[in-house]
């Protein structure tokens, strides 16, 4: 099959991408979808990481805002990502891959610490790594989290999986239908224009280290084995120049 396009990457799920269709929780559909993919990642030779949030239980900034303590609220969060962990790592068992979930908060009870050295052992012995509990402290996010974990481990790419958003656009299409999405988008142009790509934390993180971004819909077909393996799927952020996918059509010969 000849050697993979990159050997080590980490997929960002937010906790909406495991919603699916429901109002709350947790899809099994979704978590199995996602479970038969990285059993082809796995296939492939890639090693995969995996940081989970928890939006789809409990949102901390929501909490917050009407009136929790920042710390107590985004503390709750920890706590929902750690269910949604436990969750992918079953769907994942239960696909024939071998998984070892690292909490930042310690549950002796359920996942192990999070052990950077621990960590990167799994990855090489073949089994695949969720991180659960963001980074372990208040006011960061799980993009933070996800952003850190790769250059800690040595990600050759971050996969940013998003619920009904193919890419990132230069204003929200769902308010402005006439909205251009980037195919690639460099690390200076997303910050400076303050699209919502993740936070400015995790995207500066990114940035110093020259971690490439991948921002894909989780819900198309094969959407993380093709990201994953370098197919265009989304937007490519990272050192390369910002182009418009229209940039691209109108370069293309017409028939």
């Amino acid at each position: 099959m000849g050697d993979p396009p990159v050997k080590r990457v980490l997929l960002k799920l937010s906790g909406e991408s495991l919603q699916g269709d429901l109002r709350y929780g947790i899809d099994p559909a979704v978590l199995n979808s996602i479970a038969a993919q990285l059993k082809k990642l796995q296939e492939m030779g890639i090693q995969v990481a995996i940081v989970v949030g928890g939006g789809n239980i409990f949102r901390g900034a929501e909490a917050a805002a009407a009136g929790m303590d920042h710390a107590t609220g985004d503390y709750a969060g920890m706590l929902a990502t750690i269910i949604n962990a436990l969750a992918l790592q079953d769907a994942l068992e239960r696909s024939g891959l071998t998984v070892r979930t690292q909490s930042a908060i310690p549950v002796s009870a359920v996942a192990e610490p999070y052990i950077r050295r621990r960590a990167i052992r799994h990855l090489e012995k073949g089994r695949v790594v969720v991180f659960a509990a963001g980074t372990g402290n208040p006011y960061m996010t799980t993009d933070t989290a996800a952003a850190l974990r790769a250059i800690e481990i040595g990600a050759d790419v971050l996969l940013m999986a998003k619920k009904n958003v193919d890419g990132v656009y230069e204003a929200d299409p769902s308010k402005d239908p006439l909205a251009r999405k980037f195919r690639t988008l460099s690390y200076l142009d997303a910050l400076n224009r303050r699209l919502h790509v993740m936070d400015s934390t995790a995207l500066s993180l990114c940035m110093e280290n020259s971690l490439p971004i991948v921002v894909f819909d989780v819900r198309a077909p094969r959407s993380v084995e093709r990201a994953a393996a370098g197919q265009h799927t989304g937007t490519v952020v990272s050192d390369l120049d910002t182009v418009l996918e229209e940039e691209v059509a109108s370069t293309k010969p017409q028939p």
